[in-house]
């Protein structure tokens, strides 16, 4: 049986990797390495189809050492071992390269059980992962490698993929394949910057093409056919989750209603419809704040509507909500304000509530002193009187400021007058 076409077209060469410019471009530091003839301990993280496996296979073979792939949802402890036992072979009489696939799903006793062999250099240790390294691999792992992150590819590096994956079929085949105009940029598009998904439907594609003129023709309505709406790289449980919101938050922060509402869509697309309800509700008193206060109340309308219509009418009301945020005035002193008060109240110290503020509605409050001597400030003019509130330790403490946003501004002016109007 044939091996799959992403497999038959994987790169022997640089040359031929796809994206990844950033680390395997002329000066890139992965593709000095690679030059070096040397290879430390690595943890390549980064999407599916990036190239990762290939790479690997690249520094082993430029290294002149033996490749051992294993898969960290499948290998076990004794899986492990075996490989280490190779050590004593001929295969690793140069070292070995240990090529170990999702290493997220080993367990801390597995890796541990290299820990020994990468001190000493008699394993190599390349280990891929699309989950952050940072958030699921082990210290003790981490400290001996140098992590590089593989990004989706540019969907016009794909193409370049494709074009390659066409001539092979049209080798292997005997015979020429024409494309609709549009097809190969339709099909780098819906890959997600995966380039064996690229491939996988290439080889569909053509397995499936019209006969036509004593050649085969992929029109534009069969990459549509086969194209999946997973494209996406989305779970809930993975770093891109938060990658989502994180980008949501700051293009509504940075005021780029555009690039919110295609970050939202990405959420919505993927089906998860609380995540962004919750972030919204932050974002309402975070970054919008006292610049436009009904703003919460708002967003909180849009959000309980979203919930009671779901998916597919809740997107209008959560669109709604991101576009007035991202077009009304900000303001983050609130955030700010909130923040610094809790930083003193973590340092400690004598925070004892000044005795005029404390309850006094108990019996034994008044020989206690409590109560004693507070001013009601209704009772004066505007509704103010010039009084301590904080703790002793802290009097004088200022945590919120003032925006320079037209609501605060004004609210700052009326505290001035106040505060002229109570010294007379």
């Amino acid at each position: 049986m044939a091996a799959p076409l992403a497999d038959r077209l994987r790169p022997k060469g640089l040359e031929d990797v796809v994206g990844q410019s950033h680390i395997l471009g002329e000066n890139g530091m992965l593709r000095r390495i690679i030059d070096s003839g040397s290879i430390p301990n690595m943890i390549f993280y980064g999407p599916p189809g990036t190239g990762k496996t290939t790479v690997a296979e690249i520094l082993a073979r430029k290294a002149g050492k033996k490749l051992f792939r294993l898969n960290g949802t499948t290998a076990s402890t004794s899986d492990i071992r075996e490989v280490i036992s190779s050590l004593d072979t001929l295969d690793g009489i140069n070292g070995v390269v240990l090529y170990l696939d999702e290493i997220q799903y080993l367990n801390k006793k597995q890796q541990q059980t290299l820990l020994e062999f990468l001190e000493n250099g008699s394993i190599t240790l390349i280990a891929s992962t699309t989950e952050n390294p940072y958030f699921y691999i082990y210290n003790a792992i981490l400290s001996r490698s140098t992590v590089f992150e593989f990004r989706s590819v540019a969907p016009q590096e794909v193409e370049k993929a494709i074009f390659r994956a066409l001539k092979l079929l049209e080798e292997d085949y005997n015979c020429s394949v024409a494309l609709e105009e549009g097809v190969a940029s339709a099909i780098a598009h819906s890959c997600g910057g995966d380039v064996r998904k690229s491939l996988n439907m290439v080889e569909v594609l053509f397995l499936a093409a019209q006969e036509k003129e004593g050649g085969r023709f992929i029109a534009l309505s069969d990459v549509d056919a086969v194209a999946e709406k997973g494209s996406l790289r989305y779970d809930r449980s993975d770093d891109m989750h938060y990658d989502l919101l994180s980008a949501l938050q700051k293009s509504v922060r940075g005021s780029d209603e555009n690039a919110a509402l295609h970050y939202l869509a990405r959420l919505l697309e993927a089906g998860d419809l609380l995540s962004p309800c919750r972030r919204l509700l932050v974002m309402a008193s975070e970054d919008i704040g006292l610049a436009w206060p009904q703003c919460a109340s708002i967003v909180k309308s849009c959000v309980d509507s979203a919930l009671q219509l779901g998916l597919p009418e809740g997107r209008i009301p959560l669109a709604q909500a991101v576009i007035a945020m991202c077009t009304a005035p900000k303001s983050n002193s609130a955030i700010e304000a909130i923040d610094a008060a809790m930083a003193d109240v973590r340092k400690g110290g004598d925070l004892s509530i000044p005795a005029y503020l404390r309850d006094g509605h108990y019996d034994g409050a008044q020989k206690m002193g409590h109560a004693q001597g507070y001013q009601y400030p209704h009772a004066y003019p505007n509704h103010y009187y010039p009084q301590t509130y904080l703790p002793k330790s802290l009097e004088g403490r200022v945590y919120y400021r003032f925006g320079d946003n037209k609501t605060e501004q004004a609210a700052a002016q009326y505290r001035a007058k106040i505060l002229s109007e109570a010294k007379k």
